[in-house]
């Protein structure tokens, strides 16, 4: 079912769906576990994110510091009368800069990260990091991997599979983030945006209540490591195969003692 909610996404052009605070906080802390200087020093790039309400721009602002920041440039598209902006903020402002309190710049162009405008601050980033938009992923990830930037970005499991994607990941060039995609994400949508009400409920029940969904295929895609990349497999002995089978045949079936040792 949330493949077919994705899809529909993409039919009408509904990018919208803006990640939640928690799952950002939740897969950097992933990394800097793995590695505290992540992101020391390094300049960050958040190129579809609105400065004045977008939880990646708010998350970075406030660690700052803490995450030992170069730079935050933070970007988004002219939309809905709204013009395109571009958010700085460096060493010198800390203390100085609030999440929703910021004062940004209008950018002379409308804001796309194809532009030359956003392509030069690509070029300037270390890392990137945001939520593209669903329908333009494969464009999006190709604009990444032609500047050779490291990245941590949001995008539909299904693009495991993408030719433009594939191949980096079986040359162990991208993986898949630190949250287990099995795992739902919760996003917001625009006001009016129709939600299913299955996916609503889902949202509540993990607490939130509004104009959220949940999204079952959603995932991260990365080329900074994290620990979960090198945990062990863990593996089932021939024994518990059988013991857990759903096929009676096999769960009842007698000499186990044969198994015990693997």
């Amino acid at each position: 079912m949330a493949n077919k909610h994705l899809a529909k996404a993409r039919s009408v052009k509904n990018d919208e769906f803006y990640t939640q605070f928690h799952y950002i906080e939740k897969e950097i802390n992933a990394y800097l576990e793995y590695d505290p200087c992540t992101f020391k020093d390094k300049v960050v790039l958040l190129p579809c994110d609105d400065p004045e309400w977008s939880h990646f721009t708010h998350y970075f602002i406030l660690n700052f510091e803490s995450l030992g920041l170069k730079k935050l440039i933070s970007t988004c598209i002219e939309l809905n009368g709204e013009p395109a902006k571009k958010f700085v903020m460096e060493k010198e402002d800390i203390g100085k800069v609030k999440p929703g309190k910021i004062h940004y710049e209008c950018l002379e162009g409308n804001g796309d990260y194809r532009s030359m405008e956003i392509t030069e601050l690509r070029d300037e980033a270390d890392i990137i990091v945001t939520n593209p938009p669903f329908s333009k992923f494969k464009d999006f990830f190709a604009w990444i991997m032609n500047g050779n930037k490291l990245f941590l970005v949001i995008g539909n499991q299904n693009a495991i599979t993408y030719s433009e994607v594939f191949p980096y990941i079986k040359r162990n060039r991208v993986w898949l983030g630190a949250t287990n995609f099995s795992e739902d994400m919760v996003f917001e949508v625009p006001e009016g945006v129709e939600v299913k009400q299955e996916y609503k409920e889902k949202a509540e029940r993990l607490g939130y209540k509004g104009n959220y969904t949940r999204l079952g295929n959603s995932c991260w895609f990365t080329n900074l490591d994290h620990g979960r990349r090198h945990m062990p497999i863990p593996l089932m002995t021939t024994r518990d195969n059988m013991k857990y089978s759903k096929h009676k045949e096999l769960r009842g079936k007698t000499g186990y003692s044969k198994y015990e040792n693997y």
